[in-house]
This record gives structure tokens, sequence and C-alpha cells, in this order.
């Protein structure tokens, strides 16, 4: 099935955590003079226009990005989220919005690998159009978790793995498991940082579960709920399940998350930040 598009949730909730976390580890790992490689599993088209009929149907963006858009930041890390968002909209209009791999793109040194798969016969081609003149830099048209057996590990020692999968079909909980641990086998230095959707309480916790039960260490759980647990009333939160953290990242994620709850506005927001396993 390939019937999501990202163009309908870009900037909503889910892509500020998951975006604020993207960040801070790439921030981490960037302190170092050595070359690292960003690997995305499911990349979309990279770049989003806000005004688009796609975005404009759902409005997500306006219970996400757009509520922090004229904000100004104390945390560092925010601070850092939204001045790449800025770098793409410098008449100071909020009209686009980047995907995962623009922003680790935006981030990246010239020596630096970028690496994404993406499926959707439409997102594929923009997503390339992308990174056209970017050097280093890989980005395939096939299956995700057919891209970590082709391009992981990659020539480099460090680096970070970002899946997240848009779970249309209940096979791909279980079919993120089996690619994770393939990719840990093959690349067990890097950080993963995988996305997951609130939608159900009790399904969600039995995934995360399986996920501990793999016997992958250092795991740590950062989850951003915009509203209460409520079945069958779609996404009300979404979290990232980080393996290999920079040992940072629950510190800087903290404040961050703390100034994005006060500015979304809702009193039933909340996240949590919490190590499952240790190293």
């Amino acid at each position: 099935m390939l019937s999501y598009r990202h163009s309908f949730h870009a900037g909503n909730h889910a892509d500020v955590l998951k975006h604020l976390t993207e960040v801070a580890i790439l921030d981490y790992l960037l302190q170092k003079d050595k070359p690292l490689c960003y690997h995305d599993t499911h990349a979309g088209a990279g770049l989003y226009s806000l005004q688009s009929s796609q975005a404009q149907k759902t409005a997500e963006y306006t219970e996400g990005i757009g509520k922090l858009w004229h904000y100004q930041p104390q945390s560092p890390l925010l601070g850092k989220y939204l001045s790449v968002v800025k770098q793409l909209n410098p008449d100071g209009e909020l009209n686009f919005y980047p995907g995962s791999p623009k922003i680790a793109a935006m981030l990246l040194r010239a020596g630096d690998q970028l690496q994404a798969t993406e499926l959707h016969p439409s997102d594929f081609p923009l997503l390339q159009s992308q990174f056209l003149q970017r050097r280093l830099t890989r980005i395939e048209n096939i299956d995700a978790f057919a891209g970590i057996k082709a391009m992981l590990p990659p020539l480099v020692k460090r680096g970070l793995v970002l899946i997240d999968p848009p779970y249309e079909l209940k096979t791909e909980y279980q079919d993120l498991i089996k690619g994770l641990q393939e990719a840990y086998k093959r690349f067990p230095q890097a950080t993963y940082a995988i996305w997951y959707p609130v939608i159900e309480r009790h399904s969600i916790e039995q995934f995360i579960a399986a996920i501990v039960a793999t016997g992958i260490k250092n795991q740590l759980r950062i989850e951003f709920n915009l509203h209460a647990d409520s079945p069958g009333h779609g996404m009300t939160g979404s979290g990232m399940l980080v393996i290999n953290p920079p040992y940072t990242l629950a510190q800087s994620l903290a404040p961050a998350l703390s100034e994005v709850q006060q500015q979304l506005g809702n009193p039933a927001s909340h996240y949590q930040i919490m190590q499952l396993v240790g190293e």
C-alpha cells in the first residue's frame, strides 16, 4: 500500500518532536571532526509547501510549527530547530517545511554521507531533486528494509539511522522490529531514532515492549502527547525510541519539550523522557 503522503501532515506536532530529536542527535554527532552517515528509511518528498492543497486540507501544521513560528525560544535546541525552518522561509512567512532528510542535509558537512530510501512513485522524484548537487548522497527508490540491506553499513563508522514508517498496515510494526535488528547487526555503533504514533495505548506499549525484548541495549524513550489518550480519535501524540542516544539527549530535549508543551496550548498535553534499557 502506497497511499500515505506526508504532505498532508508536514509540520504537525509529531514532526516537531521527530525533528527536535533529529536536530539534537545530529548536533551532538557533528561536534566531532570525524565524518558520519545519515540514513533515512522513509524519506518522503524532502520539502513540503504548507500552502499546498494537501497541507491546507488537514491544516495539521497549525497545531505544530504554526504555533511555534513567532515564538522566541529559551532552549538552545528549540532555537536551532526553528532556525533551520526559518532558513527555508527567508521572507518571514511560514510557507515551507523541511522533511527529515532535508533537515539533515542542511546540518551535515560536505564530508558527511546522506542516504535515503523512498518507495512512493510520486514522492521519490521530488526527494531526488532536493539533493542533485550534493556529493556523498545516495537516494534510492526501494523499500526501506531492502535499503537497510543494500546501504548499511556505510564506509564511515558513525551515524544516525532514522526509521519512521507510515504504519498504514499492522504488519509494519513487526517489519520495523525485524528491520531494526538487521540494521543493528550491520551498524551497531550508529544511533537509531524510531518514530511511532500514539493512537491506541495498549498496542503501542506492546510495540515498545517488543523492541525492548530484542535485547538491544541503551534505549531511551521520548514521547509527546498533544491530547489525552483517546482510542478511536486518531493520533493523540507520538514518540521517538532512540538506541545509542547521545548522553546529552535527555538533558537537551527536556527544556525544549517543556516550551513546546506551553506553546501548543493544550492543557491535556504532556511529555515523558525515560530510559528503558541501560547501556
